[in-house]
């Protein structure tokens, strides 16, 4: 069995969701700051159920933790 991947306020992200970043990150080599509020559209979900991959406007092929995103 399998276990569901889950925002910060345990609401079941799928495949293709939206999701909003809940805090400030810094981006792992660069100097770019991803704001609170930032939306990232149509995630892909991972092997390891604590992260999930996506991209933004700034940013390409970001790796995300959940618990710093909601469900959009």
């Amino acid at each position: 069995m399998t276990v569901p991947t889950k925002d910060s306020n345990g609401a079941v992200l799928a495949e293709g969701d939206s999701v909003t970043i809940i805090k400030d990150l810094k981006v792992k080599g660069s100097s770019t700051v991803l704001k609170r509020g930032t939306v990232v559209k149509n995630i892909r979900l991972t092997d390891n159920p604590a992260e999930i991959e996506g991209s933004t406007a700034q940013v390409k092929g970001l790796v995300l933790k959940t618990e710093f995103l909601k469900k959009a």
